[in-house]
Formats: structure tokens, sequence, C-alpha cells
């Protein structure tokens, strides 16, 4: 399994329209995919404006193989929808490690 992050900067008073837009297009439109597994939101006590995505696909092959054209027409609905641009402020990648017992 592979877990993509996502971070972005959102206004507290923006957060709770962003977070539901992003349920009904961005995660409507990855799930369409083979090896979407779930994605959860996280929400920084310490800092209201940070809203981290966690991502999880069942390969990395199935992840990287979802079209750029189709993510950029999700990425235009959904910037169109909710009236502006939110740009990623970080993003990583990792890989589950799973103890296997011989």
């Amino acid at each position: 399994m592979v877990v993509e992050l996502l971070k972005v900067q959102v206004a507290p008073e923006e957060r709770e329209n962003y977070i539901r837009k992003d349920a009904e297009i961005w995660t409507a439109g990855l799930a369409k995919f083979p090896g979407f597994l779930g994605k959860e939101v996280w929400i920084n006590p310490k800092d209201p404006t940070e809203v981290i995505f966690i991502i999880r696909w069942a390969t990395k092959e199935q992840w990287k193989a979802i079209p750029l054209e189709y993510l950029q027409v999700i990425e235009e609905k959904f910037n169109q929808t909710v009236g502006k641009s939110y740009p990623i402020v970080e993003s990583a990648e990792f890989e589950v490690f799973t103890h296997s017992e011989s």
C-alpha cells in the first residue's frame, strides 16, 4: 500500500466548505479508479489553516496510472466550485511497511 500526503492552507472560515467540496469532487473522482482505498482529512489543532489529506492506494502503479488530463479537469472543476485555487504547500509519498513473520 502507498500513502499520498497533501497539505493545503485554507482559511478557517472556508475550511468546512472546502472539505465538503473536496469530498464531493476530488474524493468521488479518485474513487472511480482501481487501487483507490480511501481518504482521510486531518486538521492540525495547532494551526487551524492547515488541512492534510491522507490518500491510500493499493499500489503506486495504480495511483500513477490516473491520466493527468483527468486530474486537470477535476482540479478545474474544484477550483471553479470553491471560487479560487488552493495550492498544495506540501506533498509526500509513503510506502506502508508490513512485517511478515516467517
